[in-house]
C-alpha cells in the first residue's frame, strides 16, 4: 500500500517523528491536534471550548490542503484531560459538525502535549 504524507505551511510543524496526515487506502489519517496557535505553535489561552474551536479550526484548514472539508470526516478521536469537560467541549463540537455526525469515541487521559485540555485525530474519506 502507497501512503503519502501531507502537510502544510498554514499550521504550526509537528514536534517529533511523525506526519500532520498520512493519505492510504482511500482515507486520510490526521495525527493528534491541541489547540496551537498557527503561526508560533503555542497553546492558546482558554477553556476547553476555545480549545475545541481552535483545534477544529486548524483541522479545517490542514483538510483545505487536500481538498478536504469537516464535512469529509467519518471519524473523531477525542482526548481529555478532565471528562467532566465532556459536555463543554461536545457543545463547542456540534458548531463545526452537522449531520451526519461522524462517528466519535472520547477518552478520560493523564496529559495531552503541550498542557492542553483536549486533543483530537481525525479519520477523513
Amino acid at each position: 500500500m502507497t501512503r503519502d504524507a501531507i502537510a502544510t505551511d498554514k499550521l504550526a510543524a509537528p514536534v517529533g517523528p511523525f506526519s500532520l496526515g498520512v493519505r492510504g487506502a482511500g482515507l486520510l489519517f490526521l495525527s493528534g491536534q491541541v489547540a496551537q496557535v498557527p503561526a508560533s505553535g503555542r497553546l492558546i489561552d482558554g477553556d476547553v471550548a476555545r480549545q475545541t474551536h481552535q483545534i477544529l479550526d486548524n483541522i479545517a484548514t490542514a483538510l483545505e490542503t487536500v481538498g478536504k472539508s469537516l464535512s469529509d470526516v467519518i471519524r473523531v478521536g477525542v482526548y481529555l484531560t478532565d471528562i467532566a469537560n465532556f459536555a463543554v467541549m461536545s457543545q463547542a463540537y456540534s458548531e463545526h459538525f452537522a449531520e451526519p455526525y461522524p462517528a466519535r469515541t472520547a477518552i478520560g487521559v493523564a496529559a495531552l502535549p503541550l498542557g492542553a485540555a483536549v486533543e483530537m485525530d481525525v479519520v477523513v474519506g
